[in-house]
């Protein structure tokens, strides 16, 4: 090897090695999480799935309580925007489509209707002025505002008042819920105001969150702590299998319907 074939190399081999790890980082999107809310669903179109929370233990993940079912959009999943890398293949998550998004996502804070909850998560109390903007145009897409602070000009054409119970008739869906951080960066179109939240009855589809009955809120809430970095995960079982391996995702077993 030539004197300038040995420099030229050393050169070379710290940025080869540092474009492995980026290609390793973006392709492992669940980094340091040592918590995990897992949904599948036998299909893109399937609007119900099964929830398993994880752990990471030293001997690697290892399941929280027992798995349940979760409603989900009425019309499936689609790619959303998290953590994960980007896919091509399959439905894209759009503003009105009915679909909860797919991938990997950050867990933000909670919100309910009570002044306060037993939860480790950051908590904020649902006020009758409180808004969820799902406006594409506006400043303020995707953020939960209260129209008291930003004016009630800037909440109007929004069609996510966060206190349901007083606008739909004593409507408990968002009594208890937490945020799934799909479009975190607010692209107009792409999707808003995805929750974890209550179902109004057994089995109701979403208009693209995840439902649950109250006592299986109430216990996640219970467990969820933002010091273990938690991430919520949902894919179709197929993206979930070819996704398993190189996204460092739970070794998953078939489970018994309840």
């Amino acid at each position: 090897m030539s004197s300038l074939f040995r420099s030229l190399a050393r050169c070379l081999l710290p940025s080869l090695s540092a474009m492995a790890l980026i290609g390793a980082a973006s392709a492992a999107p669940l980094h340091d999480a040592r918590q995990l809310v897992v949904v599948t669903t036998p299909s893109w179109d399937t609007p119900s799935g099964r929830l398993q929370a994880y752990e990471r233990t030293a001997q690697g993940w290892k399941p929280q309580g027992a798995a349940f079912d979760v409603a989900l959009g009425r019309n499936g999943s689609a790619w959303g925007l998290g953590v994960h890398p980007a896919q091509q293949d399959g439905p894209q998550k759009r503003e009105g489509d009915g679909r909860s998004p797919a991938g990997v996502f950050g867990i933000g804070e909670a919100f309910g209707y009570a002044p306060r909850i037993d939860s480790a998560l950051p908590y904020q109390p649902m006020l009758a002025t409180s808004y969820c903007m799902d406006v594409p145009d506006s400043p303020l897409y995707n953020r939960i505002v209260d129209a008291e602070v930003v004016g009630s000009e800037a909440v109007e054409g929004s069609s996510e008042p966060m206190r349901l119970d007083l606008h739909n008739k004593g409507d408990r869906r968002y009594r208890e819920g937490f945020v799934i951080e799909h479009n975190p960066k607010a692209q107009p179109g792409q999707g808003s105001c995805i929750f974890a939240h209550l179902w109004r009855q057994s089995g109701e589809a979403t208009a693209g969150c995840t439902a649950m009955e109250p006592a299986r809120m109430e216990a996640l809430l219970g467990w969820l702590d933002p010091a273990a970095h938690p991430l919520f995960v949902l894919l179709p079982e197929v993206e979930y299998a070819r996704l398993q391996q190189s996204w460092g995702l739970p070794a998953q077993h078939p489970q018994a319907a309840h």
